[in-house]
């Protein structure tokens, strides 16, 4: 095992257990989506910036479950590999040594995503 996670498979799984939250908990999950969603959308930043800003956060806070899915949007939105890596780096320097180790998480959960 190489240690890097399949990103493409802890997306899907926390997808369908968020999916079934909905049924357990639908206010707490809609009002997460309302979050989710202000919080994306297009403003004084594109949607596509503000991805890139919660990628970092997501590396800073060692989330790889955040990692996965923000990468899997910025794919989708287009963002080349240059882009990533200048928000990885920008992460490593405001986190050091432990963002250091989830900037490589990112790294490959771009290439997984992009393949």
């Amino acid at each position: 095992m190489s240690g890097i996670p399949d990103y493409k498979e802890i997306t899907r799984a926390v997808a369908a257990q968020m999916r079934a939250m909905r049924t357990s908990q639908p206010d707490l999950m809609s009002a997460f989506g309302l979050l989710a969603s202000a919080g994306t959308k297009d403003g004084a930043l594109d949607r596509k910036t503000r991805e890139l800003v919660a990628l970092g956060i997501a590396i800073a806070c060692r989330c790889d479950d955040c990692i996965g899915f923000h990468v899997q949007t910025l794919v989708r939105l287009g963002t080349t590999k240059a882009e990533i890596e200048d928000v990885l780096g920008t992460a490593v320097y405001m986190g050091g040594g432990p963002s250091m180790m989830y900037a490589t998480h990112a790294l490959a959960a771009f290439e997984q995503f992009s393949s």
